[in-house]
C-alpha cells in the first residue's frame, strides 16, 4: 500500500511553496490522489523523494540519507497534534498515562504505573537519579530484550514510574519527609492509584495543591511528543540497532540533558530569579549580554507563537501569587516591546517551577519525564522498519598540516 502526503508535507520535502507543488502537477512531473474526505489532495511519498531527488541539471543527488514517516505526532500552528487530537486539548481533558497509551498506539492495560524495588537510590542530583533509575529498571527485567509492543510497554510503565519514584523528596518539611505518597488512595469509598501527575507533584513541589497536580499533568501532556526533536531521533537510532527500550530511552535522556534542550527551561529560572531580585530591565540585559539570547523565547516551528506556551500560562495564572503573574507578565512584555519572538513552552514551565517552590531544575526532570512517552511510541514505530537504516556519510576533508 502507497505511503501518502499531505500537500503541506509534501511541499516541505520538495522544499517548495504549495503553489509551486501544484504547478508540479500541471505540468505532470507529479499525481495528486483525492483523499477519502474529497476536501484536500494526498501525493504518493516514494514519488515525491523521486522528484526531490532530481537537481535542476537532471542529474541525480542524494537530498536525505533516510526518509522518517510517522503516525505519531504532526506539528501544526495550533501544536502538536498526537494521532489526530490536539495536544493542547488533550492537556485539559486526559491524564498522562492516558496520553501516552494513545501515543503508543496499544490497547491499554489493566495493569498500573507501579515503580519496581530498586532499593534505596544514591545521594545524588535529580538527573543522576533519573538515569539510575532507568539502569536499574532495566537490571531488574530479565526478558530486556523482548521486542513485542506489550512488553516494551510495559517495561515503559514501570520504568518511567520509577524515574519518579527516585526523585528526592528531601524538600518536603521534616514531619512530612516519609518519601512519595502512598501507592494508593481511597477516594469515595474505592480505592485508586496515584496518578502519575500526583507522584511528580508530590516529588517536586513542597506543598503540591490540587491546582498544581493539573498543571504538572497539563505539562506532561503538553511534553509528551514533539515529533522529531533531537532527543526522540538520539531514541530512533538506538531502535533501529534493536537496543532494548531501556538503553533507547537512554539515548534520550543523554541528549535531553542539554542546555539547548530540556535544560532551556532551567535557564528560565534562573532569568526569573534574577528578575524578581534585581529587576525586569537588568536581568533581560544580563542574561543578553552573558548568553547572547532569552531562554524560554522564539520556536524554530511555531513563529507566530508556541501554543502550548498559551495552555500552560492560563494554568500559571491560577497558580503563582499574582506578584509572581505580573513579573512574568513584565519579562514577557519588555521582550515584545523590543520584538524578540513569542514565549515558548520553556518559559511557561519555568515559571510554573519557580512560582511554586520548585528546584531550579524540576523543568528539566518534568520534561524527562513526559518525553519517555513519546520516544517509547518512536521506538514502537521505529521496530516496524528496516534495522540499521540510519548510516550518515562524511566529506573527509584534509588539512595541511606541513
Amino acid at each position: 500500500m502507497a505511503r501518502m502526503l499531505e500537500s503541506e508535507e509534501a511541499a516541505r520535502r520538495l522544499g517548495v511553496k504549495v503553489t509551486t507543488l501544484y504547478a508540479y502537477v500541471s505540468r505532470g512531473q507529479l499525481a495528486s490522489h483525492p483523499a477519502p474526505s474529497g476536501r484536500r489532495s494526498l501525493f504518493d511519498m516514494d514519488e515525491v523523494e523521486r522528484l526531490a531527488r532530481r537537481s535542476r541539471q537532471g542529474k541525480t543527488v542524494e537530498t536525505r540519507m533516510v526518509t522518517i514517516t510517522t503516525g505519531i505526532t504532526q506539528l501544526t500552528d495550533d501544536g502538536p497534534v498526537y494521532r489526530g487530537l490536539r495536544a493542547t486539548e488533550l492537556a485539559n481533558e486526559a491524564s498522562f498515562e492516558e496520553v501516552a497509551e494513545w501515543l503508543w498506539g496499544v490497547i491499554p492495560e489493566v495493569s498500573p504505573w507501579a515503580a519496581l524495588p530498586l532499593g534505596r537510590p544514591p545521594a545524588v542530583g535529580s538527573w543522576d537519579r533519573l538515569r539510575w533509575a532507568l539502569v536499574m529498571a532495566g537490571a531488574h527485567n530479565p526478558l530486556r530484550a523482548d521486542l513485542r509492543p506489550e512488553a516494551v510497554t510495559r517495561t515503559a510503565r514501570g520504568a518511567a514510574a520509577s524515574m519518579v519514584e527516585a526523585l528526592d523528596p528531601s524538600h518536603r518539611s521534616r514531619a512530612d519527609r516519609r518519601g512519595a505518597p502512598p501507592a494508593r488512595l481511597v477516594v469515595g469509598g474505592r480505592t485508586r492509584d496515584h496518578s502519575m501527575a500526583e507522584r511528580l507533584a508530590g516529588r517536586l513541589s513542597p506543598a503540591p495543591t490540587e491546582d498544581l497536580v493539573r498543571g504538572v499533568n497539563a505539562a506532561l501532556v503538553l511534553l509528551a511528543d514533539h515529533e522529531l526533536a533531537t532527543s526522540t531521533m538520539a531514541v530512533r537510532v538506538a531502535a533501529s540497532t534493536r537496543a532494548d527500550v531501556g538503553d533507547a530511552v537512554l539515548a534520550g535522556l543523554g541528549t535531553l540533558a542539554g542546555p539547548l534542550h530540556g535544560g532551556a527551561s532551567q535557564l528560565a529560572y534562573s532569568m526569573l530569579v534574577a528578575a524578581e531580585r534585581n529587576g525586569v530591565e537588568q536581568a533581560l540585559d544580563d542574561t543578553l549580554r552573558w548568553q547572547g539570547f532569552l531562554p524560554g523565547f522564539g520556536h524554530t516551528v511555531y513563529k507566530g507563537g508556541d501554543p502550548r506556551f498559551t495552555v500552560l500560562w492560563d494554568l500559571f495564572g491560577r497558580l503563582a501569587p499574582a506578584g509572581h503573574v505580573a513579573l512574568v507578565r513584565s519579562v514577557t512584555e519588555m521582550a515584545g516591546d523590543h520584538a524578540v519572538p513569542p514565549p515558548n513552552v520553556d518559559l511557561a514551565l519555568a515559571a510554573i517551577t519557580w512560582a511554586t517552590g520548585m528546584a531550579p531544575d524540576a523543568g528539566r526532570t518534568l520534561f524527562a519525564v513526559a518525553r519517555v512517552a513519546g520516544w517509547v511510541a518512536h521506538y514502537l514505530e521505529e521496530l516496524t522498519e528496516r534495522p540499521l537504516r540510519y548510516r550518515a556519510r562524511a566529506v573527509y576533508s584534509s588539512s595541511d598540516r606541513s
